[in-house]
């Protein structure tokens, strides 16, 4: 089996979030399991050097971007058993940052007709063309319009994942001919049609043969109109080729038995390191070096969606109480603004650090007691389940991959691997993280318990990359008939 995995971003090379950190895990669970897969990325100029050098020259060509002649370049580079593939041109990836350019539409078109045109000159087909989100939802699009008459690519699947279906790619009619050389019937006829434009990832949803997305939860709910952004129609029609995938994390990476960012590391049969941590993130942070005070542990972006707003309604109540927050990210400036005054306010109980640091970051999930993530919506989330493995109990709202990964506290049985609230508002919220502080000041068995729970929970990529396996077997069953 040939699959061809395509993604705006992969770890180690660049990330921005989940798509980074799910390209990058994947295809190495994949490999594991059988199937011959490749990476293609675009050759952004920001990877570190050590990987450039690395990329062997495998051919170059022109690409007809409307009626644009663009220069494109291959590149390859093996690693841990992968081959990736990078789609070099200066122009369009020789950025400061991967997305959020005027000229988006443009880039990504090319980066979808680079994919297509590469393979018959490498002499490569693949059974499955697997693409992620909206910079290469529209490749499924293009093999049966543009490219339907080329032999090569008659027997060719493609399944699209939705990490995030906030961001779809939405753009002027005037770019299906300017940038594709295709006619306007298709924005006419309704299939990539949205609004008063086009959408690149209702192309890719209507056209591939199979989508999924990253948890079953978040499956649901964007067939809602809450949840899905103007496409939840569109879902509902083709839900019988949607499934919810939930992602795994990379458990060689995050381990807290050889974690390399952590000065002490520990396990589920010894906790002693945790403690450790915790000292030292306190020390760090310039709070006072109470063992038994807890502490509530943020690693987020800091906006409306992942819902800070809530918190910082009930912080000045919250910080009333016997606890301690430390705070990592950037986002909203009036959010960031407001956390900096809270952290001049209680300077021995919250520590906010308006930045980026992955150290901090590794030691926050292993030092801190509890990690509050109250999004409004998750697709997936990763950060619950990295906090669970360090032994750290989230605080979630139940939405997407949050209510899919986290088991609330049930005070009967006395079991749980986190606690979580299911109203999206500011009282749920801190009532929710009251009874979190109750319960590790009132019985550290029971809290004890929990941690253990969390950390042998498997989070790896095993059984969702056998899902996903299931699926190309799937789309194979379907090219065989």
């Amino acid at each position: 089996m040939k699959v061809l995995f395509a993604s705006a971003e992969c770890a180690p090379f660049f990330k921005t979030g989940g798509l980074g950190d799910v390209a990058g895990a994947l295809p190495k669970e994949l490999v594991q399991k059988g199937v011959e897969i490749s990476v293609v990325l675009p050759f952004f100029t920001k990877m570190s050097e050590t990987y450039k050098n690395q990329c062997e020259e495998l051919c170059d060509f022109y690409i007809e971007v409307g009626w644009r002649h663009q220069y494109c370049g291959i590149k390859r580079l093996v690693l841990e058993e992968i081959t990736y593939y990078f789609i070099d041109n200066r122009y369009y990836f020789d950025r400061d940052h991967l997305y959020g350019y005027q000229d988006d539409a443009e880039r990504f078109a090319f980066y979808s007709l680079a994919i297509i045109e590469m393979l018959p000159k490498l002499e490569f087909r693949p059974d499955v063309i697997h693409v992620n989100d909206f910079h290469s939802a529209m490749v499924p699009f293009l093999l049966k319009e543009k490219y339907q008459e080329i032999d090569f690519y008659h027997s060719v699947k493609t399944m699209l994942t939705i990490h995030n279906i906030e961001f779809q790619g939405s753009y002027s009619k005037e770019l299906l001919p300017d940038l594709f050389n295709l006619e306007l019937e298709h924005f006419y006829n309704g299939s990539i049609r949205l609004n008063d434009g086009i959408n690149y990832l209702k192309a890719g949803i209507i056209y591939a043969d199979l989508v999924t997305t990253v948890s079953p939860s978040y499956a649901k709910e964007i067939q809602t109109k809450a949840f899905g952004f103007g496409l939840d129609g569109i879902l509902r029609l083709e839900k019988n080729k949607l499934s919810g995938v939930l992602n795994g994390i990379d458990t060689q990476v995050y381990d807290p038995k050889t974690d390399e960012q952590l000065a002490y590391h520990f396990s589920i049969s010894d906790l002693a390191g945790k403690k450790q941590n915790k000292q030292m993130l306190q020390q760090k942070m310039n709070l006072p070096l109470h063992p038994d005070v807890p502490l509530i542990g943020i690693v987020s972006r800091l906006t409306h969606t992942k819902g800070f707003h809530l918190l910082l309604e009930e912080l000045a109540r919250l910080l009333e109480k016997e606890v301690q927050i430390v705070l990592l990210g950037t986002g909203d400036p009036d959010i960031e603004h407001s956390f900096r005054s809270f952290a001049t306010q209680y300077p021995h109980k919250l520590s906010a650090n308006i930045s980026f640091d992955v150290s901090l970051a590794q030691l926050i999930y292993a030092g801190a007691d509890l990690f509050m993530m109250p999004s409004a919506a998750e697709p997936c989330g990763l950060s619950q389940m990295i906090a669970m493995r360090y032994g750290t109990l989230p605080i979630v709202h139940e939405v997407g991959g949050l209510k899919d990964t986290v088991v609330s506290f049930d005070p009967v049985t006395n079991s749980g691997t986190g606690f979580s609230f299911s109203t999206f508002d500011a009282d749920s919220l801190l009532s929710t993280t009251v009874t979190a502080l109750n319960l590790y000041q009132n019985d550290q068995e029971v809290w004890t318990k929990m941690m253990k729970q969390g950390m042998a929970k498997d989070f790896s990529w095993k059984k969702s990359g056998q899902n996903y396996l299931e699926l190309y077997k799937q789309l194979l069953d379907t090219k065989e008939e």
